[in-house]
């Protein structure tokens, strides 16, 4: 595995060189990162492990692979800043919108990339991680670099016109089910349950049930049948999602994000 230089360092880009020094593939003396404000990245070099940089042309000097980190907003200046430093090396983006033909514009030919769409449950070694499928990438470097952010999540190949649903689906969704564990703890609290207790039997009855779909591979529909005894308590909770328009609102939320993007 070459050296990888990471420009920014968020709690993404935190997530991953954790995630990626922790697997083994790679060191973290091989692993170099800039971010303007130097006091943060120093100390998150101490707790992680990389090498921080002072400033971002000197981080990707070595670096056969680029991390692009930063916000989407950052990106032109953070290419002009660093000119011709990229040249000749692999551009792996977590960047948000900037995908394959937005990249080919802006950089020299020479520079090979990838746009990759994680999430934050990445932060946990949880994460789904879209690997835009049109790329620039050599074949073995690709299934390296593919191999290496599998050690945070599940990594999933998508074409380009479904990287922006898949995104959605995937990269908002944990704000949405945030908010459903928050609103089932709540009406725990309102029965009696320490808020404590609540978020724990909520989150790990989420954690579960997602498991449990992803073992059988059975339908989630087949799975909520299974708890819905005829005239039960499960399903008069079902019926009365149903009446506040539950899916329907599932859905709405994709759609208001797809609108924006």
């Amino acid at each position: 595995m070459e050296k990888i230089a990471f420009i920014g360092m968020g709690n993404m880009a935190q997530a991953l060189a954790a995630g990626f020094i922790s697997s083994g593939k790679i060191k973290g003396e091989d692993i170099t990162a800039f971010a303007p404000n130097q006091e943060k990245l120093h100390r998150n070099a101490e707790k992680i492990g990389f090498i921080p940089a002072s400033d971002s042309r000197s981080a990707v000097k070595d670096a056969g692979i680029v991390i692009m980190a930063c916000k989407p907003y950052q990106i032109i200046q953070v290419l002009e800043g660093l000119g011709d430093a990229l040249n000749g090396k692999a551009l792996i983006s977590v960047a948000a919108g900037w995908d394959y033909k937005r990249y080919s514009e802006v950089l020299d030919p020479s520079v090979r990339f990838q746009f990759v769409m994680p999430n934050t449950p990445a932060m946990v070694g949880e994460g789904v991680l879209l690997f835009e499928e049109t790329n620039s990438l050599e074949q073995e470097e690709r299934r390296e670099i593919m191999e290496l952010f599998g050690t945070v999540g599940d990594v999933h190949i998508l074409p380009s016109r479904l990287m922006g649903i898949g995104g959605a689906v995937s990269g908002c969704s944990p704000a949405f089910i945030d908010m459903l564990l928050e609103a089932f703890a709540d009406a725990g609290v309102k029965y009696g349950l320490p808020r404590e207790t609540a978020y724990r039997l909520i989150a790990k009855t989420a954690l579960g049930s997602a498991a449990l779909q992803m073992a059988t591979g059975e339908h989630p529909g087949a799975l909520k049948d299974k708890v819905c005894s005829p005239g039960g308590t499960t399903i008069a909770g079902v019926a009365a999602l149903e009446e506040a328009g539950f899916r329907n609102a599932c859905i709405k939320a994709i759609d208001a994000v797809m609108q924006r993007g």
